[in-house]
């Protein structure tokens, strides 16, 4: 069978291919080319999903007639003036978008250039050029798409359905507005706006990404969000990680951009768990987003047609500075607890109130208590200046005495003022109440410590008799000797034992009579998915956290009032103890106003 040369047409619907997969491809190239082109505000206009029609218009800095005209061209690009492509200033720089697109559809692209008199436009239909002709346009680009993959069937028949395709879009557009708070976008979808935010406010780039984020994930996220700024060699990571209580059920809420390009990368993914591992179960996550600065040569973004993927340099140093950036703002964060989960339990309350009838209410406050006078039930409340005492039906001519506020109110999770059902430590603060889970709480206090004491003394090891040896395929094998020695950190003394081996010889003494070779194949999996030997440090942390929970104080234990006031003081003073070893929280707090709310008060 002889070689032979690939028509042109045919050659750009391959090249559609890779750089178009859906409609949201589409919309990212064209919005990414206005970003490039300076604009300040892009509107994007689709129907069907995108699939029937796609309108992308910017007030950017346009083109003259002759770029116009080159712009259709393949691997015609403004952004590349050296040619260099270690050193990428763009966002669109492969010169591939437009005509990919207008290879498998039909695309006209009307522009007028900055200080130009009039505006032109150009046409491809499937690949076919359509002349130059002058049009009605003002200042900046716009580009419209109609029949998407009408030209490859095959691709079409491949696209989901409308929503999703929708769907889609909007996400992509999401993160392109995340990228640039500068920059106003709206996208409206049969006439129904999907999203509109405005150039976020604000002088410093700070100010307008944190009102951007807000914008788009919501107004709880600047209330449980810890600022990250750090930095390494000529790395710069700066952004917003959820406190742990801030969770979601699946990973869609975390955002990476490298050098202001959203990307998709197992080495975050991995650097994310291994950070907040030690804080969530392993089927929650948390809420971030995380700008990388980079210097270009120490990045490449032309590994992906899409570039929709990058490669580091050095990917050591980029892991260490999200892990240890978000690690060290973790613990910053001391005690505090989303305030999302005092929300969520007003709700709770609202939905499950019942309707109030005084005459059943009258008949229950005067209902005796069981067993008669002087006995009380098993469970109920213990008042903080009377740790004895419990609640007694007084009578009803006589006022409770109304107590002043303790200087304990002062602290950040208040004084201590009762028990309730043994388990919950009730406390007043300036401005409301704090619920204490007194388990959980001291659960991550013992749990802390164990941790702090095996940074400093070390975790120790135990010598296997016989040691082990485990086959495996040579690059996982490869993979587990390049990092034995953060492994021997852990406890876990492994080294190479010819091609396709490693022999094992000390095992962490934690882990008593473990599955050693499950243990090394699941690390040998961590370190081929996420560049991240978690296995053995969730096993590590599984062990303190079970020891933790079995040395704690238990529900049902009756507190003093000393011991709970140094239980919460200590709570403030301890990193993270605002939730529990499985990213529950430890306390809910509820505002004074919000309680008010509840009772009609406000």
């Amino acid at each position: 069978m002889s070689i032979r040369l690939l028509p042109e047409t045919t050659v750009n619907r391959i090249a559609a291919g890779e750089v178009v997969e859906r409609p949201a491809s589409a919309i990212k190239e064209l919005v990414e080319n206005s970003i490039d082109a300076g604009a300040r505000h892009v509107d994007v206009v689709l129907s069907g999903g995108g699939i029937e029609y796609i309108g992308v218009t910017d007030d950017g800095a346009g083109m003259a007639r002759t770029d116009l005209e080159l712009c259709i061209e393949r691997h015609a690009t403004s952004k590349l003036p050296d040619d260099d492509l270690l050193h990428v200033a763009f966002l669109g720089f492969r010169g591939e978008a437009l005509p990919s697109i207008g290879a498998v559809s039909r695309m006209t692209i009307a522009s007028r250039a900055k200080g130009a008199s009039e505006a032109w436009q150009i046409g491809v239909d499937a690949g076919k050029r359509i002349p130059a002709k002058p049009a009605a346009l003002n200042q900046g680009t716009k580009v419209e798409i109609r029949d998407l993959f009408y030209a490859t069937p095959a691709r079409l028949k491949f696209l989901k359905g409308e929503r999703t395709e929708l769907n889609q879009a909007v996400e992509m557009m999401r993160r392109l507005a995340m990228a640039n708070p500068e920059v106003g976008f709206t996208l409206t979808h049969d006439n129904r706006v999907m999203l509109r935010v405005p150039p976020a406010p604000g002088d410093l780039f700070d100010q307008r990404l944190l009102a951007r984020l807000s914008a788009l994930l919501g107004a709880d996220f600047a209330e449980n969000t810890i600022p990250i700024d750090a930095e390494r060699r000529s790395f710069r990571l700066k952004g917003y990680a959820g406190v742990p209580t801030y969770n979601r059920g699946n990973a869609q809420q975390q955002y990476l951009f490298v050098n202001g390009r959203a990307v998709r990368d197992k080495l975050f993914v991995g650097a994310v768990r291994g950070a907040y591992m030690d804080y969530l179960a392993r089927d929650r996550h948390p809420v971030l987003a995380l700008f990388l600065d980079a210097d270009p040569e120490d990045v490449d973004v032309n590994v992906h047609p899409a570039k929709a993927e990058v490669r580091f340099k050095d990917s050591g140093v980029v892991r260490g500075l999200i892990v240890g950036a978000l690690r060290n703002a973790l613990a910053a964060a001391g005690h505090q607890a989303s305030t999302t989960v005092g929300a969520a339990a007003l709700g709770a309350i609202r939905r499950d109130s019942q309707p109030f009838r005084p005459s059943e209410a009258f008949a229950e406050f005067h209902r005796p208590l069981p067993g008669g006078f002087g006995e009380t039930p098993q469970t109920g409340f213990v008042y903080a200046d009377t740790p004895s005492a419990r609640i007694e039906s007084a009578p009803s001519s006589t006022a409770a005495p109304v107590t002043e506020a303790p200087q304990e109110a002062r602290f950040p999770l208040g004084a201590a003022r009762g028990q309730l059902h043994e388990t919950y430590i009730i406390s007043q603060t300036e401005d409301g109440i704090v619920i204490v889970d007194q388990h959980a709480a001291h659960e991550r206090l013992v749990y802390e410590r164990m941790k702090k004491a095996l940074t400093d003394k070390g975790v120790a090891r135990q010598m296997l008799l016989l040691p082990e040896v485990i086959e495996l395929d040579p690059v996982a094998a490869s993979n587990l000797a390049d990092r034995a020695h953060e492994l021997a950190e852990l406890g876990l003394a492994l080294e190479p034992f010819g091609a396709g081996a490693v022999v094992v010889r000390e095992v962490p003494a934690l882990l008593g009579d473990c599955d050693i070779r499950g243990l090394v194949r699941d690390l040998a999996d961590d370190l081929a998915e996420l560049d991240e030997a978690l296995s053995l440090k969730e096993r590590l942390e599984d062990v303190c956290s079970t020891m933790a929970c079995h040395g704690s104080v238990r529900a049902g234990r009756r507190l003093t009032v000393t011991e709970m006031n140094a239980l919460m003081r200590e709570m403030e003073a301890t990193p993270h103890s605002g939730q529990c070893n499985h990213g529950r929280p430890t306390y809910v707090e509820l505002k004074l106003k919000d309680i008010e709310r509840l009772f009609g008060r406000r």
